[in-house]
């Protein structure tokens, strides 16, 4: 499919999966940058800000044209919800989403290093968990699955029976919003 290779400025397994699953030819390069939230940051903002970040600072690291950057939250009650710190951590965000509705926002940017400009854009996806049990939340939290994850849980692994139904993207709360993604690198000529 791609014209092109396109970087992907993410270590994200699963943001891999999605662009091989749209026959996308790319090769990864992480950014690491500070993921911290800035004062009075609005979390589309901060979602935004990061993608682009990642997608410049890999732009910096190597040749190519085309950069993709992106970042995930769990916004729940105007908290941001980023990868849990440790088990209580993860234990207190899984019984805050228990039985209530919350977002789940992506953040992507495009960076071109030809045009030197950047296309961003936020996807929001509203899940909604059913109400969850103690032993369910720990029994979770015992596959390790939850570490590495804005939110803690994985839609597409072992928290897939806690989600009674999504409105919106399915692909952006697994961490990268397939369809918007690639029509914004066709539009790009990256396709």
């Amino acid at each position: 499919m791609s014209a092109t290779t396109i970087v992907l400025a993410s270590a994200s397994p699963r943001r891999s999966e999605l662009l091989e699953s749209a026959g996308i030819s790319f090769r990864v390069l992480p950014a690491d940058i500070c993921e911290d939230q800035l004062p009075g940051e609005e979390p589309v903002d901060h979602v935004l800000r990061l993608a682009e970040g990642k997608a410049r600072a890999a732009a910096g690291m190597t040749e190519g044209r085309f950069f993709l950057g992106a970042d995930t939250i769990v916004l729940c009650d105007g908290e941001i919800m980023g990868k849990p710190k440790d088990h209580a951590d993860a234990q207190r965000m899984l019984r805050k989403l228990s039985g209530v509705p919350h977002e789940v926002v992506t953040g992507f940017a495009i960076y071109d290093r030809e045009r030197d400009d950047a296309l961003v854009e936020a996807v929001r996806t509203k899940v909604f968990f059913k109400p969850l049990r103690d032993e369910e939340i720990d029994a979770y939290i015992a596959t390790g699955c939850p570490f590495d994850k804005a939110g803690g849980y994985a839609i597409q692994g072992g928290a897939a029976h806690m989600v009674q139904k999504i409105d919106g993207s399915y692909t952006n709360v697994v961490g990268l919003p397939l369809c918007e993604v690639v029509e914004k690198l066709r539009v790009l000529g990256a396709l």
